[in-house]
């Protein structure tokens, strides 16, 4: 089993918690709550892996990493977001400089922001 093959079935099984009732299901409550929830989520456990990684074991840090992508995954199917796109967007980074990438992403953002 491939790691892109636990991802497809989490989405799946997250997409289709869409529907589920919110008092039996955890996914479909944090849909229930909106995406400002969701999103909120993603914040508190990416938080929680940083703190785990300054003084936790690796064991913590895994348990804290696959909450946050869970979460981030929830966050994903709530916005129409494929994991595919993800790895598109990684290949597309391949072999570029982050700090090059970076000024990239800069540049082509409108004067306003």
């Amino acid at each position: 089993m491939t790691s892109s093959d636990i991802l497809k079935r989490l989405t799946d099984v997250i997409r289709a918690r869409r529907e589920a009732d919110p008092e039996t299901s955890y996914v479909a409550r944090l849909y229930d709550k909106g995406r400002r929830k969701i999103a909120q989520k993603v914040g508190e456990e990416g938080v929680e892996v940083a703190l785990a990684a300054t003084g936790g074991s690796q064991e913590d840090v895994i348990a804290e990493s696959a909450d946050l992508l869970f979460h981030l995954m929830v966050l994903w199917a709530d916005m129409d977001i494929r994991p595919e796109q993800i790895y598109t967007e990684l290949a597309r980074r391949e072999g570029l400089s982050g700090i090059e990438e970076k000024k990239s992403r800069a540049a082509s953002k409108p004067a306003s922001e």
